[in-house]
């Protein structure tokens, strides 16, 4: 089946950039109608979606974060990643990447990663 899992520094200084890698091994992210997914949980908030990466490479980013965010993919390691500019500590997180039919979803529709804890401080 397919699985997702995220990686990435765990701890990034304010004012830099956060960058976290999602491998996809059992199924390709090129695959017909699947869409990739960011999603984030502050601590004692909800989730957050952030963004999307079609499988034909299009992209989609919530209005929140638009000015900060890229997302991108290497379809020779199956491979899709985020990157955040100017993060600050309101950033801090855990960071899932997703499977979904859906563009815009925080819900649990395919599969997901284990997340990743950000933590934004000096």
């Amino acid at each position: 089946q397919v699985q997702l899992v995220e990686s990435g520094p765990g701890l990034v200084k304010p004012s830099q950039t956060l960058s976290l890698t999602c491998t996809v091994s059992g199924g390709s992210i090129t695959a017909d109608n699947y869409n990739w997914i960011w999603i984030r949980q502050p601590p004692e908030k909800a989730l957050e979606w952030m963004g999307a990466i079609s499988w034909s490479g299009n992209t989609y980013y919530n209005p929140s974060v638009k000015s900060r965010i890229s997302i991108s993919r290497d379809t020779s390691k199956n491979q899709f990643t985020l990157q955040l500019n100017s993060v600050t500590p309101e950033d801090t997180a855990v960071y899932y990447c997703a499977r979904d039919h859906l563009i815009v979803s925080t819900q649990r529709n395919g599969p997901w990663g284990p997340g990743t804890q950000v933590t934004v401080s000096s």
